[in-house]
C-alpha cells in the first residue's frame, strides 16, 4: 500500500516532507522500544552510547534520502535493507546476548509498529471522503506508538529478568511476531485498503497479542518458581551455615569444659614440679596447657551471623587443606543487603579460591580476604594462580571444564539483582576478586 492511498496529495502536505516525518517519528519510537528492551554489553554506559550513535547516523542517512532524493519509491522496497537489517545487525553488536534474543527485541517492536500501521490505516478507511484524513492518520499512528510505550514498559521488566533465566527456545518465539510483520508487509505493499483486509490485520495481531500475553505468563511463572527456588536455597543454605557455626562453638565449648575439668589435676601437677624446683618443667607443662586451649579457643570473624558461619566453615576448609588464610574483616551487626544472598557470594569466591589452590604446591597456598562495610560494603578475595584464565566479553572467568563456573554465575546473578559492581582479575601470577556494593 502506498502512501497516496493514504490520500496525500502535494496541495495538502508536501509528500517527502510527509514521508520524511513518517519515517522519522515512526524509529524514534521504535528506537525507544529497542532501547527499552536491550540487553547493552559492558560498560554500559559504552555500548548504549555505541547504540544510540550509530542507529541515528543510519536513520538519518534514510531520512536524507528521503527528503532531498524523492527516494519514497524506491525505499518502500529496500528499507529492510537499508534501516531494518542495520537495526538487527547494530543491536547484536551492543547486546550482551548476540542470539535470538537480541532478534526478539527488534521483532517486537516491528510487532508494535504493525499494530500503529494498521491502526492509521483503519483510520484512513474510515474518513475516506475527508480531506484531513492524512491529518488523523498520523495522530492516530502515533498515539499507538506512544501507549504501546507504556505497555511494553511493563513487558520489559519481566521480559529482561528472562534474559538471564531462560538460555534457548528464543528463535521459536520469534516465529510469530515475525511471521505477522512479513505477513503484513507482503499485504500492505500488494493489496488495496479494504475491509476484508483490515479484519486479516487485526485478526493477525490478536493472535500475535494474544501469545505476547501468554509469553508474559510464562516468564512471570517461570520467574515465580525460580524465586521460590531461590529463596528455598537461602533458606536452606542459612539453616545449614548456623547449624554448622552452633557445632563447632559447641565442640569448642565441651573442649574447654574437660580442660577446665583437668585443671585440677595440672594444678597438683604444676605444684609437685615447683616444689621440686623444676621450674622449667613447670613452665614447659602451664605453657602446653596454655596452647590447648588456644586451638579451642572459636574465633567469631564477624558479628553477622551467617557471615561469620560462612568465613568459620570455608577458612576452616582452607586450612585442613594447608592453605594459608589471612583475613580481614570489619562488618557491623546488620547489611544493608541480604545476609544470606552475600553469604552465598562469599562461599561460592572462597570454594573457587580453594580450589585454586589445591593446584598448587602446599608452601605456596595461600588466600587473602578482605571486607569492610565502610563506606560501602567492599570485598575482596585474591589467591595464587599458575593457570591462563580467559574472560568473556562481561569480564567473567570462562570456565573450560563441565559443571565448572556455577559459582561465577551466581555472583554475576547477584550483582546485576543488587546493583552491585563485581570485578573479575588476572595480575601477576594472582587472581582477584573484588566487589563493591
Amino acid at each position: 500500500m502506498s502512501f497516496e492511498d493514504y490520500g496525500l496529495n502535494e496541495g495538502v502536505l508536501n509528500l517527502d516532507v510527509y514521508h520524511t516525518l513518517f519515517v522519522a517519528v515512526s524509529q524514534v519510537f521504535l528506537g525507544s522500544y529497542v532501547f527499552l528492551l536491550v540487553d547493552f554489553r559492558k560498560p554500559i554506559a559504552t555500548w548504549r552510547t555505541r547504540w544510540v550513535v550509530t542507529v541515528v547516523l543510519v536513520v538519518c542517512a534514510n531520512l536524507i534520502g528521503l527528503l532531498f532524493l524523492n527516494f519514497w519509491d524506491t525505499y518502500q522496497h529496500v528499507y529492510i535493507f537499508t534501516l531494518t537489517l542495520p537495526y538487527i545487525v547494530i543491536t547484536l553488536w551492543c547486546s550482551q546476548h548476540r542470539d535470538f534474543r537480541a532478534v526478539f527485541n527488534i521483532i517486537t517492536g516491528l510487532f508494535i509498529g504493525c499494530i500503529g500501521t494498521a491502526n492509521a490505516m483503519l483510520t484512513t478507511l474510515l474518513l475516506e471522503n475527508n480531506e484531513y484524513r492524512e491529518y488523523y492518520s498520523f495522530a492516530v499512528r502515533t498515539v499507538s506508538f506512544f501507549l504501546m510505550f507504556f505497555i511494553l514498559r511493563r513487558f520489559s521488566f519481566t521480559y529482561r529478568q528472562m534474559l538471564h533465566q531462560l538460555n534457548r527456545s528464543w528463535g521459536m518465539l520469534c516465529i510469530i511476531p515475525f511471521s505477522t510483520f512479513i505477513t503484513m508487509l507482503y499485504t500492505i505493499n500488494h493489496s488495496e485498503n479494504s475491509v476484508t483486509i483490515m479484519v486479516l490485520f487485526y485478526g493477525l495481531l490478536t493472535v500475535c497479542g494474544c501469545s505476547y500475553y501468554l509469553m508474559y505468563l510464562f516468564f512471570e511463572r517461570v520467574q515465580k518458581e525460580n524465586s521460590a527456588r531461590y529463596e528455598a536455597q537461602l533458606s536452606a543454605f542459612q539453616l545449614s551455615a548456623l547449624q554448622s557455626r552452633m557445632e563447632a562453638v559447641k565442640a569448642a565449648e565441651n573442649a574447654i569444659r574437660t580442660e577446665r575439668h583437668d585443671l585440677r589435676h595440672r594444678l597438683h601437677a604444676v605444684t609437685e614440679l615447683v616444689s621440686r624446683g623444676d621450674k622449667d618443667a613447670a613452665l614447659d607443662f602451664l605453657d602446653a596447657a596454655q596452647r590447648r586451649l588456644d586451638e579451642q579457643k572459636e574465633i567469631q570473624w564477624c558479628r553477622p551471623p551467617v557471615l561469620d558461619a560462612v568465613f568459620s566453615s570455608y577458612f576452616d576448609q582452607a586450612k585442613n587443606q594447608g592453605i594459608h588464610v589471612t583475613a580481614k574483616i570489619s562488618l557491623p551487626d546488620s547489611l544493608t543487603v541480604n545476609e544470606g544472598a552475600l553469604a552465598i557470594v562469599v562461599a561460592n569466591a572462597l570454594e573457587n579460591a580453594i580450589h585454586a589452590n589445591l593446584a598448587l604446591p602446599q608452601e605456596q597456598r595461600v588466600i587473602r580476604c578482605k571486607m569492610v562495610a565502610t563506606p560501602s560494603i567492599m570485598l575482596e578475595i585474591s589467591n595464587p594462580c599458575n593457570e591462563d584464565v580467559t574472560f568473556d566479553a562481561q569480564g567473567l572467568p570462562v570456565a573450560h571444564r563441565e559443571g565448572h563456573g556455577l559459582g561465577v554465575q551466581s555472583i554475576s546473578a547477584f550483582c546485576q539483582k543488587n546493583g552491585a559492581v563485581c570485578q573479575f582479575k588476572l595480575a601477576d601470577d594472582w587472581f582477584y576478586l573484588r566487589l563493591v556494593l
